[in-house]
């Protein structure tokens, strides 16, 4: 046990050293070709100018570049391609059973945050044109739609995930009916990207969500699953360190995209595959992201029904900002919330492994 605590714990302080390392690197350049928005000001899902939103981040918007989030899955992929050569080159070495890349743990995990990183990467391209804005929603929506399916068909077809574990209670089975519940869970996930809206607010809160399946899947004997969830971590953790208030650049679809995707991979790995109940307590772990979409549901349909807004700005951290709360204290509780809700997810996940006799033999 111990030798595998040490093969989750080194990709995960790798990915933050090199973050904080290439990140300076990455800054000089960002703000060398200028890669923020050139024009401020936000559109609603309503096709409005979002009035409050443009009030208060009228500035903001154009202080700092976009594509922050190269800094979480370039560290990731480093340090899973960095052990991966190097072990190819000199196997006998007893460090590289660190090599976490493997068929049946990491690499539909890696496919999605780059898969989803690199369609966030093209997003934010062309948002820092001038007069320009970004990839249509619609063809992003796509892209999540295609990708999320492939997956969905693999979990169901490949992997023969046919059901959704229950805490304390038997299995739900729904045969092919997990590829659209995928499809869903990512479509949600994705939306939930809109917590990355004041600085170092995304950063800690993907922080405690991936950092909580990491430990579900050590839990499970899931080592490789956990290395590389805790790869992200190390990796977010480099991207906060340049992100805390004022923020050095922004996280932007390139990180939001990846992160939100491959989170829906490691849930559903950490579920069936894994003996565990991974999607049960996904909405627990990230009851932050399910607020903030439900709060932006919530406003569209109060302003659709009553013809009122619920909320000075939606998502629900934007309207704390207006009603008068410093960002900084916005994030801060946010922080406080998303580590209580991960603890809480963590337990039901370790305590329904422990009912099942499953969480005993990696324990001791």
């Amino acid at each position: 046990m111990l030798y595998d605590l040490i093969r989750v714990l080194v990709p995960a302080a790798t990915a933050f050293v090199i973050g904080i390392v290439f990140t300076p690197a990455l800054t000089h350049y960002l703000y060398k070709f200028k890669a923020w928005k050139k024009r401020s000001g936000k559109i609603g899902l309503d096709g409005s100018a979002a009035q409050e939103f443009n009030r208060l981040h009228v500035r903001h918007e154009v202080r700092a570049p976009r594509m922050g989030g190269i800094v979480v899955w370039g560290s990731v992929v480093l340090t899973v391609v960095g052990i991966s050569i190097v072990a190819f080159f000199d196997p006998r070495a007893e460090i590289l059973r660190l090599d976490f890349l493997s068929r049946n743990q990491t690499w539909l995990p890696l496919a999605a945050l780059l898969g989803g990183s690199l369609v966030g990467l093209v997003d934010d391209l062309l948002v820092i044109r001038p007069n320009a804005e970004g990839l249509a929603l619609r063809y992003r929506l796509l892209f999540v739609f295609v990708l999320s399916s492939f997956i969905g068909w693999w979990f169901w077809d490949k992997l023969d995930v046919t059901s959704v574990s229950i805490p304390f209670h038997a299995p739900l089975e729904i045969g092919a009916l997990i590829i659209p519940l995928y499809i869903l869970v990512s479509l949600a996930l994705y939306a939930s990207g809109v917590i990355d809206g004041i600085d170092g607010l995304s950063g800690g809160v993907f922080a405690s969500i991936f950092a909580s399946y990491s430990i579900i899947a050590f839990a499970q004997n899931q080592i490789d699953l956990a290395a590389f969830s805790a790869a992200i971590v190390g990796g977010l953790l480099a991207f906060l360190w340049f992100n805390v208030p004022p923020a050095r650049f922004y996280m932007t679809d390139t990180g939001t995209m990846g992160l939100t995707l491959v989170l829906g991979v490691i849930a559903f790995m950490t579920d069936k595959l894994g003996g565990g109940v991974g999607i049960s307590v996904l909405p627990v772990i990230g009851m932050l992201l399910v607020v903030t979409v439900l709060s932006d549901i919530a406003q569209m349909l109060s302003k659709k029904i009553f013809g009122r807004k619920l909320f000075r700005i939606a998502p629900l951290h934007h309207h704390f900002e207006a009603i008068g709360w410093p960002g900084s204290k916005v994030v801060m509780r946010y922080w406080i919330l998303s580590v209580v809700f991960a603890f809480a997810g963590v337990i039901i996940a370790l305590t329904a492994l422990s009912a099942t006799g499953t969480l005993l033999p990696v324990i001791l």
